[in-house]
């Protein structure tokens, strides 16, 4: 008889970086540890965003969050980050590129996969820029509607 696990879904947002890769290890042995299934993420514009745009979005974000432009480089990185989450012990799991900001796809993912946990690296916490304007991880703690743990993956 196969004990009840705390967390069924597990949801993991990743942008290729090696700091969001820690994260993803970390949900993968989580998820294997618990039977759950993980489902690993990435928030992608869609190719044709302008390129003023884009350099903008860049100026702004700069360090806290990369932001991965068109679906094939998006599929790419999930597809090495789930290669990622399984050499860490995941099992069952599945991977989604969803257009968006990473927040809001984030979010929408764990919404659409009824996920019990949403696991997020703490890039961006820490620096004056993140708390001025927000992180990726400090806004989905604040808005997500699910346990979210927060990986220790930079210094």
């Amino acid at each position: 008889m196969r004990a009840v696990s705390a967390y069924r879904t597990v949801v993991v947002g990743t942008d290729g970086s090696e700091s969001s890769l820690r994260a993803v290890a970390r949900a993968g042995a989580l998820a294997g540890a618990c039977g759950a299934t993980l489902v690993v993420a990435c928030a992608h514009l869609p190719a044709e965003v302008d390129e003023r745009e884009l350099s903008r979005a860049r100026d702004v974000l700069r360090d806290e969050a990369y932001q991965v432009v068109g679906s094939h480089p998006a599929e790419d990185t999930v597809r090495q980050a789930g290669d990622v989450a399984r050499a860490a012990g995941a099992g069952e799991v599945r991977t989604v590129a969803v257009v968006g900001s990473p927040v809001e796809a984030l979010l929408d993912v764990v919404r659409r996969e009824d996920a019990d946990l949403l696991v997020v690296g703490n890039r961006g916490l820490n620096s004056v820029k993140g708390r001025l304007l927000g992180s990726v991880p400090a806004d989905a703690t604040r808005r997500s509607d699910c346990d979210v743990l927060v990986v220790h993956t930079t210094g």
